[in-house]
């Protein structure tokens, strides 16, 4: 009876420790739990370099209160200010969705990333052609029209439960009412690195 306990016990534990595909993921330490995406690391380069970057810290964006450039991580305590039926969006230190953080990238639309489900991790942008930058959203709900109008350069593997919570509290013309906070953008990889492209 010992030995199967311990079999059992085992056996959940290997549950709870799924290991994950090998590939670079985005841990987003929310106020209402856990979201893990996969990045689009080979498919999407600039716009998962460029999140990367501003999750760890070591790409300028311009503070909203200095106005000056800042490195520091871009996604620590800061909210999902606007929520509606299709996704969640943050990535606004200031909480309004209005900031400038001084750069845009440009976009990469491939036929086969389509809003075609939910947990979508894409760019926000204006509308405009390559005018993303810091912001970004994540879905709960199909999206065909938005098809080649956002990069999507990601997939939330695990929390796309959490994605749903947040994207059904109480909002007022998109806005939350007492907004879910972002707390942190972990970057975690596993396995080991793709291997570069040699040049020619």
């Amino acid at each position: 009876m010992k030995g199967l306990t311990i079999l059992l016990l085992a056996v959940s534990c290997a549950f709870a420790q799924k290991e994950l595909p090998p590939g670079l993921y985005a841990v987003f330490n929310t106020s209402a739990g856990t979201i893990t995406a996969k990045l689009y690391e080979k498919d999407t380069p600039v716009a998962v370099q460029n999140f990367v970057a501003l999750a760890m810290g070591t790409k300028a964006w311009i503070d909203p209160e200095t106005r000056k450039p800042v490195k520091r991580p871009l996604y620590d305590n800061i909210t999902f200010h606007r929520i509606n039926a299709e996704m969640i969006q943050s990535g606004d230190p200031t909480g309004k969705g209005t900031h400038n953080c001084g750069f845009t990238i440009r976009d990469e639309f491939l036929p086969g990333l389509r809003f075609d489900g939910p947990g979508k991790l894409a760019v926000a942008n204006t509308g405009a052609p390559d005018s993303g930058g810091c912001q970004f959203f994540i879905t709960y709900a199909p999206v065909p029209s938005w098809n080649g109008k956002y990069t999507i350069f990601g997939v939330v593997v695990e929390g796309q439960d959490v994605v749903s919570k947040i994207g059904r509290a109480p909002a007022r013309d998109e806005k939350p009412i007492d907004p879910v906070k972002l707390l942190s953008v972990t970057i975690d990889r596993h396995g080991p690195e793709p291997k570069a492209k040699k040049k020619k």
